[in-house]
């Protein structure tokens, strides 16, 4: 069986589209050949900046032959349904056949389908492919009508096997395959032709092209390391820039340069996301002093200087960019020295954070309010969140962060330190964001976490407030993720924290500053607008938390047992309840104890629907007849004397232990006695100790709720 080779040649693809452009050509390509009948046994894609590549081994020389029968209508049927059926299997009437059925004679179509060799299938697919290719952004060049994502020049296309190789003749806007490709555009430029993925790759090579981008990223961290590590340094890992830089070099060479002794002192912060954004470096730190001190540069071409000339001009380059960096550190020092942190946070005054909501020095001073409500809670004194909050977001109106806005909170620190204020402040300027993602770090300090929860209840109820919550996929505030940090902080730091508690107080102090939001939505009857906010937003606090444990493997009707359950807002009880009751059935016992309450549960709904009578009385234990009956009994009242004092303390652990241990004398009860006896007094009786089952599971979790 022959291999497939296709090679699709370039202008400079992005970087960032590289990766999901050679996905795209891998499926699009073998779902088509798959559904044309040609099945293969592996397949590869790779990308350069200047290439898309996929290789196929022991594919199908041909598509198999096939037969298909369609049943069609009776042959008295009307004559357009006719019509409609022979234009579906693009047959003639002559071509049918009429066959006895139950219904009468009916007509069958008879569809033979020649097999096709691969190379024609092979170019269909391909210019299909080609011409429909899901690019994020592309264009249009010369007087021609394909789109590329930057003007394509070759295509190559080869099926090859111990016979030899065969080009796979096909043309797309004047772009005729061929077996030749070409190498570096400077070290290799001349066309050469290939025989099979082992030839393209070896020549390749040889032309100065490393094929497998993860190959690339490897020699670029190697080379990187050594040279860092020869010096007594280190290079500063970052994975994003990594696959970048390799995305951007078809031959990496790894330079290593050496910051102007000016710059040194600007944070290293700065340094990083100067040369990281603007030129692509990756910084290498000194870690006797915490100081990055040089840079690395991957450049694309070998030199005759061993790169003495590119580093000369990119030195050039970033000085001039530190130089700017230096000018705006230095400026903000200055203001800050003058006018201190809140001095410097006045501005924020002038600027909108929405329309509805007011400005950004108005949000800071809710966020004050709240922070100073939530510090005791989780251990911070109230003045010091107070101040922490004040001046968080100070640094918005810095010039360091309007030029480099991802700097925004880290440079805050160093502001805050520079203008005398507590360590605990400082950090809070730099950790109120976090975390920002489910792999972001928590803030474990306590003025920390009060700013934090502030910053994100704030941003919460108050797009709640004005009813600018996410629909769908939108989340164009990114509120989800603002739930999800509030989870994280709470749930990390195992703080007791009441969301409709904070929820409240946020509404009352958005009152206490009624002209910021205006509210704008219907409610429904009945329910006051605090009310309103207040469960809706709880609602999607649960929704998110749902998601979050489902990832750490608790069930979403486990957690939906446990939210209906009182104190559902303190989401770390509400945690621990869920991963006791997951635990809990996870054992037979656990397991089979939900089965004997579901079976007590459903024979008591039915007797109190068809009684219309609750049976909610304390059963009494001389009425019992058989020894499983009494044993139920005692079991129960051992249960019940261990779950309330574990619940109380909020031991849901103990308390789980104990529901469970009811499996054995429910299932004997359950095997041995019939509960609608005749006798309307025992019948009665047994009903209410049913009842006393579901009171005392159901004070553990609302076990209604759990499936199967």
């Amino acid at each position: 069986m022959p291999d497939l080779l296709i090679e699709l040649f370039s202008e400079e693809i992005p970087a960032r589209m590289q990766s999901r452009a050679a996905d795209d050509l891998k499926k699009l390509v073998t779902d088509g050949l798959v559904e044309a009948g040609l099945t293969y046994a592996s397949a590869g894609a790779f990308s350069t900046p200047r290439r898309l590549t996929l290789s196929i081994e022991d594919l199908l020389a041909a598509s198999p032959a096939t037969r298909e029968e369609r049943k069609g209508p009776n042959a008295a049927a009307p004559e357009k349904a006719l019509e409609g059926f022979l234009r579906s299997t693009g047959l003639t009437k002559d071509q049918l056949e009429l066959r006895d059925d139950k219904k009468g004679q009916v007509y069958f179509a008879v569809i033979d389908k020649p097999g096709r060799p691969a190379a024609e299938i092979i170019a269909e697919v391909l210019e299909k492919t080609v011409r429909g290719f899901p690019w994020p952004k592309s264009m249009r060049w010369g007087t021609g009508s394909l789109r590329w994502v930057r003007p394509l020049h070759r295509i190559l296309c080869i099926l090859s096997d111990e016979a030899g190789t065969e080009v796979v003749p096909l043309e797309v806007d004047g772009i005729a395959s061929s077996d030749v490709t070409e190498g570096h555009r400077f070290m290799a430029p001349e066309p050469f032709s290939v025989v099979s993925f082992e030839d393209y790759t070896a020549k390749l090579k040889r032309a100065k092209v490393v094929l497998d981008a993860s190959e690339r990223a490897d020699h670029i961290w190697s080379d990187a390391t050594n040279a860092a590590f020869a010096q007594g340094l280190e290079v500063v890992a970052d994975r994003g820039l990594l696959a970048e830089v390799a995305g951007l070099v078809e031959w990496p060479v790894v330079l290593m340069g050496r910051i102007e002794e000016q710059f040194l002192d600007l944070p290293p912060e700065v340094l990083k996301t100067s040369m990281k954004e603007h030129q692509k470096f990756f910084s290498v730190r000194n870690p006797k002093t915490g100081r990055i001190e040089q840079y690395v540069t991957v450049a694309n071409i070998e030199t005759s200087d061993d790169g003495a000339t590119i580093l000369a001009g990119n030195g050039r380059v970033l000085s001039a960019r530190l130089a700017d960096a230096k000018f705006f550190w230095e400026n903000d020092l200055r203001t800050v020295k003058t006018v201190g942190l809140e001095g410097m946070a006045k501005p924020l005054a002038d600027v909108t954070f929405h329309n509805k909501l007011g400005s950004q020095a108005e949000r800071i001073a809710r966020i004050e309010a709240l922070a100073r409500e939530i510090a005791p809670i989780v251990g911070a004194k109230p003045d010091l969140a107070a101040e922490a909050a004040r001046v968080a977001k100070a640094d918005l109106s810095s010039e360091m962060v309007y030029e480099f806005p991802e700097l925004q909170g880290v440079i805050g620190r160093y502001y805050a330190k520079a203008a005398g204020l507590p360590e605990d402040v400082a950090h809070a300027c730099e950790e109120h964001y976090s975390p920002l993602g489910p792999s972001d770090d928590v803030p474990t300090a306590p003025v920390s976490v009060a700013v934090a929860l502030a910053e994100k209840i704030d941003l919460l109820g108050c797009f709640w407030a004005i009813d600018e919550k996410p629909t769908g996929s939108k989340d164009p505030f990114a509120l989800r993720r603002a739930a999800l940090g509030v989870i994280r902080l709470v749930l990390e730091n195992g703080v007791f924290l009441p969301l409709e508690t904070s929820i409240k107080k946020h509404n009352r102090i958005i009152d206490d500053r009624s002209s910021i939001v205006r509210f704008r939505f219907d409610k429904p009857d009945g329910i006051s607008l605090e009310e309103f906010i207040r469960s809706d937003l709880l609602s999607f606090f649960h929704d998110r938390l749902k998601v979050f444990l489902k990832d750490k493997g608790i069930r979403h009707d486990i957690i939906d047992a446990c939210i209906a359950m009182p104190g559902n807002d303190d989401l770390t009880l509400l945690v621990k309840r869920a991963e006791a009751l997951s635990e809990t059935l996870k054992t037979d016992d656990g397991e089979n104890m939900i089965q004997g309450f579901k079976r007590a549960n459903n024979i008591l709904t039915q007797a109190e629907e068809k009684d219309g009578v609750s049976y909610e009385l304390d059963p009494d234990p001389k009425f019992a007849e058989s020894d499983e009956e009494k044993a139920l009994f005692a079991a129960l009242d051992a249960a019940d004397a261990t779950i309330k004092p574990a619940m109380e303390a909020e031991d849901f652990t103990t308390a789980m232990h104990a529901m469970a241990k009811l499996r054995g004398p429910a299932d004997d009860f359950f095997e041995a006695v019939q509960v609608n006896s005749d006798n309307q007094i025992v019948r009665r009786n047994r009903l209410c100790l049913l009842h006393k089952i579901r009171t005392i599971c159901g004070g553990v979790a609302d076990l209604t709720k759990i499936e199967g």
